[in-house]
Order: C-alpha cells, then sequence, then structure tokens
C-alpha cells in the first residue's frame, strides 16, 4: 500500500519543535512590549485629545491641546535646550567611547579593565547626580577644593546659568562612555584580523587602517550607538530633577522636564500628552531619518 503524501507546506517535526520554541522565547518579550510600550501610547494618544487634571472625567478638546503647544514659548525652549544638550552630549561620548574601545582592543583583554570602564553605567542615574552634585558643591564639593587649591576661582557648576546643562552634559558623558566603549569593543572583535594584516603588508599605517578598515565596518555599531544616545538623550529626566530641577532661570528645562511639570506639578495631563506625543513622532522621524542616511540595514562584511 502507497503511505499517502504529506501536505506540501507541512512542517517537519524538528521543524516545528524550533518554531514553538522560538515563539516562546519571543513570548515574554511581545507581552512585555505590548504591556508596558503599546498600549500606554494608545491610551496617551487618546488623552492627548482631552482636558484631564486627573481629578475629574477627561474632556475631549480634539486638537485644542496641540494648538495651545505650538503657541507655548516654554515648549520650544524646552525642545532647543534639548537639542543643545544633544549636541554637548552626543559627539564627545562616540568620540571617547570609540578611543576607549580601540585601546582597550590594542592594549588588553582584562577583564578588570573592561569592568571598571563599564563601572559608571551599572551606578543608577539618581546616585550619579547625587554623588556629582556633592562633588561639584560650590563650597564643600571635592573639585572646587582642587580647582582653588590651583589658584583658580571656585565655579557654580550646576548653580551657573551658563555651566549647569554643560555640567549635566559632562556628568552623563561620564556615564555612558564605558557603554558606549564596550558595544564598539564588541563591534571591533567582529572584524576580520586578515584585512589589518594584508593592509599591513600593503604597507598602510595604523591611521590609514582606522579610517579604511576600522571606522566603515563600525558603521553597523556606530548607527545603534547614536540612535539610542539621541533618543536616550532627548528623554533625559533623572540627573536634571536631582541636580537642578529645571533651574538656574529655566536654564536646564528640557522638554521632558517641562512635560513631567505639566503632567504632576500643574496636573495638565492632556497637554502633556499631546507633548509626549509630539517628542514620539520627532525621535521616530529621526530614527528612520539616520537609519536610511548610515544605510543601516547594509552589512558591509556580507
Amino acid at each position: 500500500m502507497t503511505p499517502a503524501p504529506s501536505a506540501p507546506h507541512a512542517l517537519s517535526p524538528t521543524r516545528r519543535s524550533e518554531t514553538i520554541t522560538a515563539w516562546a522565547l519571543v513570548l515574554p518579550a511581545f507581552i512585555g512590549f505590548v504591556v508596558f510600550y503599546a498600549l500606554p501610547t494608545l491610551r496617551a494618544i487618546e488623552i492627548s485629545f482631552t482636558d484631564w487634571n486627573l481629578l475629574r472625567a477627561p474632556k475631549f478638546v480634539g486638537l485644542d491641546n496641540y494648538a495651545t503647544m505650538l503657541e507655548d514659548g516654554k515648549f520650544w525652549q524646552g525642545m532647543k535646550l534639548s537639542a543643545y544638550y544633544v549636541v554637548l552630549n552626543i559627539p564627545l561620548q562616540v568620540v571617547l567611547g570609540l578611543f576607549l574601545a580601540v585601546s582597550m582592543d590594542r592594549l588588553t583583554k582584562s577583564l578588570f579593565v573592561k569592568s571598571i570602564v563599564l563601572l559608571p553605567y551599572l551606578l543608577s542615574n539618581v546616585l550619579v547626580a547625587m554623588m556629582w552634585l556633592w562633588m561639584l558643591d560650590p563650597l564643600l564639593g571635592l573639585v572646587n577644593s582642587l580647582i582653588e587649591g590651583v589658584g583658580f576661582e571656585r565655579q557654580p557648576f550646576f548653580g551657573g546659568v551658563d555651566q549647569a546643562l554643560l555640567t549635566v552634559a559632562a556628568v552623563n558623558i561620564w556615564r555612558h562612555m564605558g557603554l558606549v566603549a564596550m558595544l564598539f569593543l564588541a563591534g571591533l572583535q567582529n572584524i576580520p584580523r586578515n584585512l589589518y594584516e594584508a593592509a599591513a603588508l600593503e604597507g598602510a599605517s595604523e591611521w590609514q587602517m582606522f579610517w579604511r578598515i576600522t571606522l566603515p565596518l563600525l558603521r553597523p555599531v556606530m548607527v545603534f550607538v547614536l540612535v539610542t544616545s539621541v533618543t536616550g538623550s532627548f528623554q533625559i529626566f533623572d540627573t536634571i530633577a536631582v541636580t537642578t530641577n529645571g533651574g538656574p532661570l529655566d536654564s536646564t528645562r528640557v522638554i521632558v522636564h517641562y512635560i513631567v511639570q505639566n503632567a504632576f506639578s500643574f496636573y495638565k495631563m492632556g497637554y502633556a500628552s499631546a507633548m509626549s506625543m509630539t517628542l514620539c513622532v520627532v525621535m521616530m522621524i529621526y530614527t528612520v531619518f539616520q537609519m536610511r542616511v548610515m544605510k543601516a540595514s547594509e552589512n558591509d562584511l556580507a
């Protein structure tokens, strides 16, 4: 008796088991995405079309919150300060992280050194902010004592209108530089060593190998670092809340601080949600633009 032919697209038992395992591994992350990101985002979109102070039922107001936002000078000032903070923060963070990664790749494979480099990122933002707030205190801070000890005047740092945002950027560069370095180091270790050996045989210098081999082949990692760093920098809040609370004279009132202030100090949940949705759209546009410009989907090693 001839056995019945199997269905043309039927999965083998092994393939079926692998598919079930894959879905089982992906399912927790998918549930987390739906519960903690997708549903809150949909709820925020709904709230952005209402006037809601948390004490009474939301009142539908259409696009009024968005119209108010466009005429709100503090909203635009917050966006400008956030963009300025990104300009202060990201270039130096990326350059220093890349320098650390190349140095570790060439000079050491010590896990202790890598742990020291990554240590600041393992500390909480609040702890880091409190530590630097104490160290940079104009009267009692260790840094100002050292500055005065070498003959210079004490600096206000977080208390200075011109220095506050610069100081916040410096603190966050110090905290995130290690993580950026470890990401670049992982990318460096995926570059085939025979490319460097071939370049060395042809007489290429270290600088030429860096520009023509290392940097181009780090492009996927660079895209990831820039996208996550820039979007994360636009969302900075905790460091500012601990050290300056938006001051002095609103010099550090970035857009997320202004959104939180409207939501939980002024109880304007609808208006805060409208600004949050606008910031989300801006970040999405930036992410797509950045990935297309840097051709993130292409692999130079293929």
